[in-house]
């Protein structure tokens, strides 16, 4: 069995491309996990997308725990059977699929973006040295734990005539000694540069602060609306908030569209945006290493190509 589990559904549709192909390759079904409250609603969702089985693991925890849901995420894989394990890498799967690891003494691989059976054993690939290079890493004993980041897969196109099961199953967890004294939600500005379709991102080339209405007046035109930026403007300068960061220690994007202005190309950065659709670059200096990421690239100054940019898309739109 392959089975996939996240507490963030947009993750389990993107992970439901990669399973359904593992599933047809080792001819072996796919399995959806919900952990919580029964949602049939949600799990005819997770049909839809690929699955062939959607498990509802019921219990009464109302927040996340990883000692809990590790438990609880350890006995749903005992009763399905499964060999293959697709866990989202977000904050809270990164610690639960370590934790599942070590419970039931498997191999483990973090944010992988390619994976594929070979030889009846899988592999999984992952970047690695800030983008300069891929490892593959073979699992030579099951179950196989792999996560997978957010935007390395495209969801599957949506058939409401999907037909699967549905399992509903209560768990018992054994509850944790440790407590959760606080939850507080991170102070945001509402831009969410993850989901964006356009970005407009501007770098170290700006000299002001106020020169960053150049990016939003392009981004407004473009019917985007989302600015983004390189380290220097978040963590350096805080022209914009972290909201905003797109790079290796930022947020890694999957746009559309991606326009950097006044941004070098150093690998951090790259490796945030580089798996964006088109990817525009404007910069002064012809020998800017985000020109060799670059779809399009513009050798010219960003105070005079970037207005001159905005009007023709204006004109352009209507």
């Amino acid at each position: 069995m392959v089975l996939v589990y996240s507490d963030n559904k947009k993750l389990v549709f993107e992970m439901l491309n990669v399973a359904v192909e593992l599933g047809k390759n080792t001819k072996k079904e796919v399995i959806a996990v919900i952990i919580g409250k029964s949602d049939e609603s949600l799990a005819r969702e997770y049909i839809s997308y690929g699955a062939d089985n959607v498990f509802i693991a019921e219990t009464n925890f109302e927040t996340f725990k990883a000692e809990e849901y590790t438990d609880i995420l350890s006995k749903v894989v005992e009763e399905t059977g499964a060999d293959t394990i697709l866990i989202g890498s977000n904050k809270n799967g990164k610690e639960l699929s370590a934790r599942l690891g070590g419970i039931l003494n498997a191999g483990c691989v973090v944010d992988s973006n390619n994976i594929y059976i070979k030889d009846n054993n899988i592999f999984a690939e992952r970047v690695v040295y800030s983008g300069n290079a891929i490892a593959i890493l073979k699992f030579n004993s099951k179950p196989a734990i792999i996560t997978i980041p957010p935007k390395a897969f495209d969801p599957l196109k949506k058939d409401e005539k999907r037909k699967g099961e549905i399992t509903k199953k209560k768990i018992e967890a054994e509850k944790s000694q440790s407590k959760i004294l606080k939850v507080q939600e991170l102070k945001s500005e509402g831009v969410n540069v993850e989901d964006a379709e356009i970005i407009v991102s501007c770098g170290r080339g700006f000299k002001n602060k106020e020169d960053i209405k150049l990016v939003n007046d392009l981004a407004d035109v473009l019917k985007g609306k989302t600015v983004g930026c390189s380290r220097p403007i978040a963590a350096d300068l805080k022209w914009l908030s972290e909201d905003h960061w797109i790079g290796l220690s930022g947020h890694k994007v999957k746009p559309k569209l991606y326009i950097a202005a006044g941004i070098s190309g150093q690998i951090q950065h790259i490796a945030g945006m580089r798996d964006s659709g088109i990817i525009v670059a404007i910069n002064k200096d012809p020998e800017a290493l985000i020109f060799k990421s670059a779809d399009y690239g513009i050798v010219g100054d960003l105070y005079e190509v970037i207005p001159k940019l905005t009007a023709a898309v204006k004109e352009k739109m209507g």
